[in-house]
């Protein structure tokens, strides 16, 4: 095969690799380049199920590649690290919650700061009747 025959299954696989957003925006440039061409890009994510399936869960297996949750085989290591996971997910969820603790008490007290400076301001304009 010549690579001029090719390059639709490159192609095809260069979007794959990308996930749904790549698809969606190819169609999109396709309909601004020539709408007909457009169409039928759209007509083949449809048909060819890549608006709804394959696609998505191709990147779903993908991040679950990346990020360890491929079974070792060994059931005592997997639920080992499950455990894991588990724990750092759930200290990762207590410091986000300080730091918005954190976000909060700075916020209130810049506001408090500024209610004494428009008090203190306020009473600085008012005329003393002395």
């Amino acid at each position: 095969m010549t690579s001029v025959a090719t390059w639709p299954s490159q192609a095809e696989s260069w979007l794959d690799q990308r996930g749904k957003g790549a698809w969606i925006a190819a169609t999109v440039l396709s309909f601004i380049l020539f709408w007909p061409l457009g169409l039928a890009l759209l007509a083949y994510m449809i048909w060819g199920k890549r608006m709804f399936g394959k696609c998505a869960h191709r990147n779903t297996n993908h991040w679950h590649r990346a990020h360890g949750f491929k079974s070792s085989g060994n059931s005592a290591f997997d639920a080992y690290k499950a455990d894991t996971l588990r724990r750092l997910q759930e200290e990762q969820e207590s410091f986000e919650a300080f730091l918005e603790r954190l976000r909060e008490a700075k916020d209130k007290s810049e506001f408090d700061q500024f209610l004494e400076e428009r008090a203190r301001k306020a009473q600085d304009d008012t005329p003393s009747d002395a």
